[in-house]
């Protein structure tokens, strides 16, 4: 009886282990709203090379930022849509690395169907429309965030920053501007080329390019941070795998050419 009761209770050993490593193995990822169509790729990608799992919230890298400095343990990989943020949560001690670019961001003018604003990058339309009475609402991410601070940069060098601001609606993440985007009254939007080529987005208006010198760069970078796991560790590597790669320069980022 003694070595039955022995051999069950290693059969039951060996079948609870390999849930516990997998459920240990799954890492927790704090990523800025605009990968929410990119990532899932990336990560199924992961899944299937490496048989790991990565948890993804997504949010405003300036809202994690704050998190992370409240709450040391709740992410172990940071994605974030301004290495500015990086740079802060290195200085205080809170990362493991000083972390990788993975992309470079575009920032774009989006026209819904049916506006009489015309697409024109540099942006010279949307002041007269802002004149004229064509332009009622404008849409943009909060500067809270980098896309919104970058619109701001943007709309300042057409010089239409302030006869505009009376008529901005403010986004806060990507699903709030591709509603705010696609809803009546709004007649168009400034916001990130990963955003803009979304497919809600795609069938219901169009798109054009701002020059990148309109605004400082919009530099995208991921890093580990204190008490990251293997999981997080090898997602991050992944995340310069030629694969990962193909998947981001596909919806909308550019790559960078080093870290």
């Amino acid at each position: 009886m003694t070595s039955r009761r022995a051999i069950l209770k290693l059969a039951l050993a060996a079948a609870v282990a390999p849930r516990a490593a997998a459920a240990q193995a799954v890492a927790t990822v704090a990523a800025a709203s605009d990968l929410s169509e990119a990532l899932p790729l990336v990560a199924a990608a992961f899944q299937r090379r490496t048989g790991r799992a990565v948890r993804i919230v997504y949010g405003p890298t300036h809202v994690f930022t704050q998190q992370i400095q409240k709450d040391t343990g709740r992410y172990e990989l940071f994605l974030a849509a301004d290495e500015s943020y990086v740079r802060q949560l290195e200085k205080v001690g809170l990362t493991a690395n000083t972390g990788a670019l993975y992309g470079i961001g575009r920032l774009c003018l989006y026209v819904p169907n049916g506006s009489k604003v015309r697409l024109d990058g540099r942006l010279r339309d949307l002041g007269a429309a802002t004149r004229d009475g064509r332009l009622q609402k404008l849409a943009l991410f909060s500067t809270n965030g980098p896309y919104g601070r970058a619109s701001r940069e943007a709309l300042t060098r057409a010089r239409i920053w302030m006869p505009v601001q009376p008529k901005v609606a403010l986004a806060e993440n990507a699903n709030q501007m591709v509603q705010l985007a696609t809803s009546p009254g709004v007649q168009a939007a400034l916001l990130p080329l990963s955003v803009a080529i979304m497919p809600r987005l795609r069938a219901a208006g169009a798109y054009i390019l701002v020059p990148d010198t309109y605004h400082r760069p919009l530099r995208h970078r991921a890093v580990l941070l204190k008490g990251a796991g293997a999981t997080a560790e090898a997602f991050y590597r992944f995340l310069r795998d030629p694969e990962a790669r193909a998947i981001m320069r596909q919806h909308g980022f550019n790559l960078p050419g080093g870290r």
